[in-house]
């Protein structure tokens, strides 16, 4: 859009010179600002057709046929040097916003506007100057049509390529995804088949052993070595259940999410883990807890920060607490208000033991947040 508005700045200030240079009789300059008018009128219609390339090259022709009529010479024969600045600065306008015989057809008029006074008007300027500087600024713009060509192909070939790569990515990362679930199934599926088994079985036999002892010390050993054969069936099934299941916290699903977006190109991310924060122990709900906030957090950079650079720091220092924080730049600083995401973020993270700190600081939207680790809680127990 800033392109639109250096075509005015600069037909402006060409057309201010061209009609002050004039020095013909008090009634003709009505009918050149009235033309000059129709010209900018024209010129302030064309954002509206951008999309439909007849209409705008039909506009496009009669913003050159206007500036013809309006900037024709008068009859002192005194040459106006900005008329041939109009011209040019139009002839390149045309080339940039049109195709070859649309803007060829713009130049056209603009070489008869040039050619026609020197046979009805006879201005001082000759016809062989016209003729090559016709030839100049045609070769300047021929010449820019073609490296612009040129730079189109290439920008054209450069998004299909990138679209190519992005969707790569994301068929590397599913694919990744996909072949860890199924490992993961493939595992939990032994442990359910060998594992389950065994202790079934072993679970059975303690009971007839049981029921065969006649010793009481020996009936109540027997008894507690079922009770903790079957806690560990239990636990067995439930490590089964967690593998089959996706993963919904933690760090490695934090950096899959990051990877994500970045495979998507939604944003930039630079990811930092600092002071022990990957042995961190973390219990299940504040690994999710840690997960769904970071999500938010850069759900919310996505949608409302206009912006997509990002940091993501991880740290759990002196072993105490782990923190996490997620700042982005803020272009224009304005008034947060905390809707329901960030509400949930902060009750999340506070069913977890933790707190949520939310915050605009030097130009920075920051997100940070506190959670005890479970190594901590013990030791105040104890």
């Amino acid at each position: 859009m800033y392109t639109y508005w250096i075509w005015l700045f600069l037909l402006l200030l060409s057309w201010l010179f061209a009609l002050l240079h004039y020095q013909g009789s008090f009634l003709e300059i009505p009918n050149r600002i009235m033309g000059c008018a129709a010209f900018f009128s024209f010129f302030f219609m064309l954002p509206l057709f951008k999309k439909h390339p007849f209409i705008f090259t039909m506009i496009t022709a009669l913003m050159a046929a206007s500036a013809v009529f309006t900037l024709w010479p008068d009859n002192s024969g005194t040459t106006n040097p900005y008329t041939l600045l109009v011209f040019t600065i139009l002839a390149g306008m045309s080339v940039f916003y049109l195709k070859g015989w649309q803007s060829i057809l713009i130049g056209c008029i603009l070489l008869v506007g040039l050619v026609a006074p020197h046979f009805f008007v006879y201005p001082s300027y000759s016809l062989v100057f016209i003729v090559l500087y016709t030839l100049l600024v045609g070769v300047a713009l021929a010449t820019y049509r073609q490296t612009k060509t040129k730079v189109d192909e290439i920008e054209a070939r450069n998004e299909a390529l990138l679209s190519e790569y992005k969707k790569m990515r994301r068929r590397l990362v599913n694919d990744e995804q996909a072949a860890r679930q199924e490992e993961r199934n493939q595992i939990a599926k032994e442990i359910h088949d060998s594992v389950g088994h065994k202790l079934t079985a072993l679970l059975m036999q303690l009971e007839v052993a049981r029921m065969e002892q006649t010793d009481e010390g020996a009936h109540s050993r027997l008894l507690e070595l079922k009770q903790l054969a079957k806690e560990s069936l239990e636990e067995t099934r439930r490590a089964v259940k967690t593998l089959k299941q996706d993963e919904i916290g933690g760090l490695s699903a934090i950096i899959r999410l990051v990877r994500k977006l970045e495979a998507e190109s939604y944003m930039r991310i630079q990811f930092s883990i600092r002071h022990g924060a990957l042995t961190a122990p973390l219990g299940n709900e504040q690994a999710i807890a840690v997960y769904r906030a970071v999500q938010e957090a850069l759900t919310n950079v996505m949608r409302h920060s206009g912006g997509r650079e990002v940091e993501v720091v991880f740290e759990a220092p002196a072993g105490g607490v782990f923190r996490f924080e997620v700042s982005n730049p803020v272009k224009t600083p304005k008034q947060y208000k905390e809707g329901f995401g960030l509400s949930s973020m902060r009750e999340r993270i506070e069913d977890a033991g933790g707190k949520l700190e939310i915050a605009q600081y030097d130009g920075q939207f920051i997100v940070r947040g506190t959670l005890p680790l479970l190594a901590t809680k013990r030791g105040k127990m104890e």
